[in-house]
This record gives C-alpha cells, sequence and structure tokens, in this order.
C-alpha cells in the first residue's frame, strides 16, 4: 500500500493513475488496484479527469462524501483481506459476497464496521479494537 499524509500528493495519484488507465498507460500493481476501484465509481470519473477539483473539501455536515477517503477505504479492505487481519476477514469477505452478489456491494456493506471502528479508535486516542471490528464485520451476516 502506499502512504502519504500529503492530501494533495495521494489524490494527484488517484488523478494521474486515472488518466494513465484512461489512455491504456501501463500500470505498476498499486496503479492497478486504484484503478480498479475508480472504475467502480463512475461518480468520480469527471472530477478526476478535473484537476481543479482535487483541493476540494468534503464536508460530512454538509452530506458531501469525501471520494478519496471513500475509495481509500476500498483499498484498505482489499489490503485486509489479503492479509486476512483481522485474522477471519476473508472468510467473512468471501460469505458476504457470495449473499451480495459483487465485490463492490459487499465492500460498502463493510465499510460501515471499517469507519465505526476507525471512528472509536480515534475517539479512544487508541488502535482499532480488532475483536469488535470483527464482530461487527460477522454481523452483517446475519442481516
Amino acid at each position: 500500500m502506499f502512504y502519504t499524509t500529503e492530501r494533495d500528493k495521494m489524490r494527484q495519484f488517484y488523478a494521474d493513475t486515472w488518466r494513465k488507465a484512461t489512455q491504456n498507460d501501463p500500470l505498476d500493481a498499486m496503479e492497478t488496484r486504484v484503478a480498479r476501484v475508480i472504475e467502480m465509481h463512475p461518480e468520480y470519473h469527471a472530477m478526476l479527469n478535473n484537476e481543479k477539483h482535487l483541493g476540494s473539501d468534503y464536508l460530512p455536515e454538509m452530506g458531501e462524501t469525501n471520494p478519496f477517503l471513500h475509495m481509500g477505504m476500498h483499498l484498505a479492505l482489499q489490503e485486509q483481506v489479503a492479509l486476512d487481519r483481522p485474522a477471519g476477514i476473508q472468510a467473512v469477505y468471501q460469505q458476504l459476497g457470495e449473499q451480495l452478489g459483487n465485490v463492490h456491494d459487499t465492500e460498502h456493506a463493510m465499510m460501515d464496521c471499517l469507519g465505526e471502528a476507525l471512528w472509536q479508535a480515534q475517539q479512544n486516542q487508541g488502535m482499532p479494537d480488532e475483536d469488535a471490528y470483527l464482530s461487527c464485520l460477522q454481523n452483517l451476516l446475519k442481516s
């Protein structure tokens, strides 16, 4: 995975990756993963094609969803599943995917649990509680 605390560089990476993907330029492994997530979100394509939008603030209190956070959560979930961390997330992902029928809906369902785990960790000024996170994910299978 790629890590940076510089918002503009991260957002530019998404835009550059999308440009390369749409021009059929070669992509490295990370760019390929990012391009696949972007492909799942046609509502973000125009924004990524117009770099003046890269500096926008997305305010939840205004009902806005941050597309970069959203796509980043897809990537985080994919990485967690690949590593099976927390242990058991691969099985939940597979079972939920069978129930929902596609990767996109599966990851969207799981995002609420990821967001809650991250929010709780921030509130507690600590690490995410993997047991509570996995429990939340397992509860998705019951609904």
